[in-house]
């Protein structure tokens, strides 16, 4: 059985695409995934033997530029395009589509399923997208939702609208050139009638979804084996657990001094700092020996030798940090961000911090709360009870539908 995995997206798009990828390869399929060509994605996926299928522009290239809001309907048009080609290639000979991503790249790689005659299943790393009656949607940059509509149901119509109106004109002429019809409501096309929702019940509590079938598989851990480079293992070793600090794929355009304020707030701790560089190009801001930069690293034995995990909110990092029984400071930049940092205050593993925009005094201050007795123990407490099987569950899911 052949299985093709498709996605656009930033690194936590692609990690648990590489975990499903070798459940799938250890149940005797072959797999194979197309997400954008960027070095550390094709390091990472060579790294466990599952052959990298490029598709569209660098997404490093592509966040760091920052385009405007208004742009978004253009770069749409371009990604389902790209979409289109390289997933149609891709697919070939395939007997399921795994489709996850930016909600234009998930509708243009699903046309391809439909225009092929694929089985395909729809994923999502976060529920904040599913229509609920117990929340309100994510705003899109640019479309902020109206303040004085408060009705839930009537937010969700506005966002199919406007969902709509970024992506619509150019999905529909892309299917067009392929001999498919027109889609009336691209969001709800995105998440098909029984999307899989890849998130642990415990850090993500599944909420009422009335109109929708959601199989929430558990989150897709994949096993990182590599060993932590001898640098940093040395400075591990040197002295008490660090803090780490690093925002994976947000380039902090309005944080500009990020690093120099995060390692102030780190020493004002009493506490080393391990700064990573991550899309924002952090650096030391001096050569203190109480501080080390690493780059591309494995979180999952590295958190659990940290004091705690000052990230931006991201639901891989956060999946990680937390298995770990990692004490977090969850600094949110967009979308679900401010929701993974909701969590881990809820739960009591770690603190939320209030905006974007770190100083010293806030992130200090969240320090504080992270770094207490009382939340390294709920931390490791919570660590005990996140499943590890989301992977596993959702290949024999996926094996079994379509045999």
């Amino acid at each position: 059985m052949r299985v093709l995995l498709s996605t656009y997206g930033s690194r936590g798009d692609v990690e648990p695409l590489v975990g499903l990828a070798v459940r799938l390869r250890e149940l005797g399929a072959e797999v194979r995934v197309c997400a954008p060509p960027d070095e550390d994605f094709a390091q990472r996926l060579a790294g466990v033997g599952v052959p990298l299928v490029p598709v569209g522009p660098s997404a490093r290239a592509l966040t760091k530029a920052a385009p405007p809001p208004s742009s978004l309907p253009q770069r749409a048009a371009a990604v389902i395009a790209s979409q289109l080609s390289a997933v149609t290639a891709a697919a070939e000979g395939c007997d399921a589509l795994v489709v996850t991503g930016m909600m234009s790249a998930a509708a243009g790689a699903l046309s391809v399923a439909e225009k092929l005659g694929i089985p395909s299943v729809s994923v999502t790393f976060q529920q904040l997208t599913l229509p609920s009656p117990q929340r309100p949607p994510l705003a899109y940059p640019g479309r902020p939702l109206p303040p004085e509509v408060t009705d839930n149901s009537v937010l969700w119509d506005l966002d199919a609208q406007s969902i709509n109106a970024l992506f619509g004109e150019a999905l529909n002429t892309n299917r067009a050139s392929i001999g498919l019809p027109p889609v009336d409501n691209v969001r709800d096309y995105v998440i098909g009638d029984q999307p899989w929702l890849a998130t642990d019940p415990i850090l993500d509590p599944l909420q009422e979804m009335p109109d929708f079938d959601v199989v929430q598989t558990g989150a897709w851990i994949p096993l990182d084996e590599r060993p932590l480079p001898a640098e940093l293992v040395a400075f591990l070793e040197a002295g008490e657990p660090p803090v780490y600090v690093g925002f994976g794929s947000m380039p902090m355009h309005a944080s500009a001094d990020v690093a120099q304020v995060a390692v102030e707030a780190v020493r004002a701790q009493g506490r080393r700092a391990l700064v990573s560089q991550g899309w924002a190009d952090l650096a030391l801001i001096d050569d203190l020996d109480d501080c080390f930069a690493v780059g591309e690293a494995n979180h999952q034995a590295l958190f659990g030798r940290v004091a705690a995990v000052v990230h931006h909110g991201g639901a891989g990092t956060t999946m990680t940090a937390t298995r770990a029984g990692a004490p977090q400071v969850v600094v949110p930049q967009l979308a679900d961000q401010p929701y993974w940092a909701g969590r881990v205050a809820e739960l009591g593993i770690g603190a939320a911090h209030d905006g974007p925009t770190p100083t010293f005094e806030s992130l200090s201050a969240a320090l504080r709360t992270a770094l207490t007795p009382e939340t390294r123990a709920r931390a490791r407490a919570v660590a005990g009870t996140i499943r590890t099987d989301g992977a596993t569950v959702a290949a024999k899911l996926l094996l079994d539908a379509v045999s």
